[in-house]
């Protein structure tokens, strides 16, 4: 069985930083990296504000919350991928970053260890082909927000060895996560069917069926969903909706994942939900 100890978590955002806190609470050493100081030092920062809270609900003790803390470092140097045993990988959705930063990796990490994608869309087996080791690449998509939700999509690549896949099974257990089988198709099981659906709810008020509030509320009280598709857009933010239905629409070639003209409208607009302070609510 591989031995992983040490992991550096690639990206510091909102996945990131969740990703990087699951793994230093499950005592593994963490490395969490991005581009600049100022975007570790943020993801830190949440780190922080949710361990604190954690402390608040009696949870963990102070020093509980210290030794957490203490295991995880800052780094705006890829080179420190040369001691991890496993990378995890959450930049940015995007699939020539990804082949440049797994190629870049490949070169870096020791040969043992095994890199791993967040991507919730992009294909793990072409992210795997800018290595030398397609075998030792697999996606692991955690849900948002990472501290809170269970599940961990666990991808497959074309040439993924099985050693590998029970690796990141094992681990995503120790991370207190529930792993799930997916093949490597565009989207994997979960955006492919929440997109559609978000997608589709755009497409009911672009027709003008029913108001936002109105979807929103058919799904909540209809269909037991905790928020609203329009709502959970907005969350998840408007332009991530296109980039994930135009790539479910690649990959596919199926008219049935084509993006709503009116969410293709609120992205140019700049409406991208609850970031900007705008999409199909308001924030303040």
């Amino acid at each position: 069985m591989m031995n992983v100890q040490r992991i550096m978590v690639i990206g510091a955002g909102q996945m990131g930083s969740g990703i990087a806190q699951v793994c230093a609470m499950a005592g593994y050493d963490v490395i969490l990296h991005d581009l600049k100081i100022d975007f570790v030092e943020k993801g830190l920062g949440v780190i922080q504000k949710n361990l604190t809270r954690q402390v608040e609900k009696g949870r963990l003790t102070e020093d509980e919350k210290g030794s957490i803390v203490d295991r995880i470092s800052s780094s705006t140097d890829l080179t420190n991928a040369r001691n991890v045993d496993l990378v995890i990988e959450a930049a940015v959705e995007n699939m020539e970053i990804k082949t440049k930063l797994f190629a870049e990796l490949d070169q870096l990490a020791p040969q043992h260890a095994i890199l791993a994608t967040n991507t919730s869309s992009l294909p793990i087996t072409e992210i795997a082909a800018a290595t030398n080791r397609p075998e030792q690449v697999i996606g692991m998509h955690f849900m948002n927000p990472v501290p809170v939700m269970k599940l961990v999509e666990i991808i497959r690549g074309l040439a993924t060895a099985n050693e590998v896949y029970e690796a990141i099974e094992e681990i995503t257990k120790k991370l207190n996560k529930v792993p799930v089988e997916v093949n490597d198709f565009p989207g994997f099981v979960s955006n492919r069917i929440l997109m559609p659906m978000i997608n589709e709810a755009i497409y009911t008020l672009y027709e003008g069926v029913a108001s936002v509030e109105a979807i929103d509320e058919v799904m909540k009280l209809g269909m037991n969903h905790p928020m609203g598709p329009l709502t959970l857009a907005d969350f998840i933010g408007l332009d991530t909706c296109l980039y994930i239905m135009e790539t479910l629409h690649d990959g596919f070639g199926d008219d049935k994942y084509r993006p709503c003209p009116l969410l293709r409208k609120y992205v140019k607009a700049g409406w991208l939900g609850k970031k900007t302070g705008r999409g199909f609510y308001t924030y303040e």
